[in-house]
């Protein structure tokens, strides 16, 4: 939400935050809000659950001519580490489309700004750095490019 709001208007319906269904479809204004507002791309995080492959529906949605939100943790970082493991779907996404920037953003005070558990931001200052867009290297291996 934070990444999103801070973009102008005009891109917005064309930049998709990517989330996890199972929060997003808990109730109806969650529902609202992901498809009216934000037209997010839901992941199911369950595999069992799954009726798509997440990675065919993200290359999808950049082939429509779109940007995606990724937060490749893949989960709101709770404790005192910076940054959690990385998931591996970016990497398969990238070995899928290798012609696609992944653009790094570091979001300061996010804890602050949104803590895990509020629906809403905050009104408190925060700083987002967006670092030099990254590609898929060739033969870049999962470890290598998810450290980089």
């Amino acid at each position: 939400m934070l990444i999103w709001s801070a973009l102008p208007i005009t891109l917005r319906r064309q930049v998709r935050p990517v989330a996890a269904a199972d929060y997003w479809q808990r109730d109806g204004l969650r529902r609202y809000l992901i498809h009216a507002v934000f037209n997010g791309v839901l992941i199911e995080r369950d595999a069992a659950k799954r009726h798509e492959d997440p990675i065919a529906c993200l290359c999808q949605v950049v082939d429509e001519g779109n940007s995606l939100i990724l937060f490749p943790e893949g989960t709101r970082n709770v404790g005192d580490e910076p940054l959690l493991p990385f998931k591996s779907g970016i990497y398969h996404l990238a070995r899928q489309r290798p012609e696609l920037e992944f653009v790094p953003v570091w979001i300061d005070t996010l804890k602050r700004v949104m803590p895990k558990g509020r629906f809403l931001p905050l009104p408190l200052l925060c700083t987002a750095t967006f670092g030099t867009p990254l590609r898929l290297q060739a033969d870049e291996d999962k470890a290598a490019f998810l450290q980089r």
